[in-house]
């Protein structure tokens, strides 16, 4: 008997399901479009733990046109860590700096241009 009411239930609910969400664009990336019309994704700016009380913070989703060499040696100078650039086979390359700099490196790509604020994630902690 429940399953008979169920039958129906889903068979009403399937009627007055709306197809307009599959005339969607099949290109996701087509809503973070900036107003110039270059596709922009997201940055991401993790922690993770090293050994004991050290940690490292990554940045990944800078866009290719932007000089990751500068960016890291403007890092390491004002907030006096050190860092390098990594080729990772998925995320391309990846910004490594030590300790917990992530508050200060949204501010920093935020600041100057590189990554809009909404476009930009920490995460960790």
């Amino acid at each position: 008997f429940k399953v008979h009411q169920f039958e129906e239930v889903s068979s009403s609910a399937i009627n007055l399901m709306s197809i307009t969400n599959l005339n969607k664009p099949k290109d996701a990336f087509e809503q973070l479009e900036d107003e110039e019309g270059t596709k922009q994704g997201f940055c991401h700016i993790r922690i993770q733990q090293r050994t004991g009380r050290k940690t490292i913070t990554t940045v990944q989703g800078i866009a290719p046109e932007y000089d990751l060499k500068k960016i890291c040696r403007y890092l390491k100078k004002e907030y006096n860590c050190n860092g390098t650039i990594v080729e990772h086979p998925e995320y391309g390359e990846v910004l490594q700096l030590t300790g917990d700099q992530r508050q200060q490196v949204k501010d920093f790509l935020c600041k100057v241009g590189i990554v809009k604020e909404e476009n930009c994630k920490i995460h960790g902690f």
